[in-house]
């Protein structure tokens, strides 16, 4: 059996799979519909809902080849609710066919509802910023 600990991860592992690979379906299954995020796109603002990230899924998948990696990741369950918390390196070819390499700090916040880990806020930001 799984200790929290590791459903969080796996959770945490499908949704940027889902982001990775466009795959909108996965990613509203992990996330609660009133999920809520600070992230870079938000400009600053609290966003609540799902149809914000459902705007970049439309625009279709990244092209080429990407590769995520969470490094250190830290997860802290506290009864039906768990924080994640750890830097994501993205590693992708640019147009050219370039590698690159970036990196975002990222925490994501779970609660457990109705037996199930669901999303609900983030907040992402690039390296050495708040």
């Amino acid at each position: 059996m799984k200790t929290a600990e590791e459903e969080i991860l796996e959770c945490s592992r499908k949704l940027l799979a889902a982001i990775v690979n466009g795959d909108w379906d996965s990613y509203a299954q992990l996330a609660d519909p009133s999920i809520t995020c600070f992230e870079p796109e938000a400009l600053g603002h609290l966003v609540a809902g799902l149809p914000f990230h459902k705007f970049y899924f439309d625009l279709g998948a990244s092209a080429g080849p990407r590769n995520t990696t969470l490094i250190a990741p830290h997860v802290r369950v506290m009864g039906d609710s768990a924080i994640v918390c750890y830097t994501r390196m993205t590693q992708y070819l640019d147009g050219s066919g370039t590698p690159h390499t970036s990196t975002m700090e990222e925490t994501r916040i779970w609660q457990k509802l109705d037996g199930l880990w669901k999303h609900v806020h983030f907040h992402r930001s690039p390296p050495g910023r708040a």
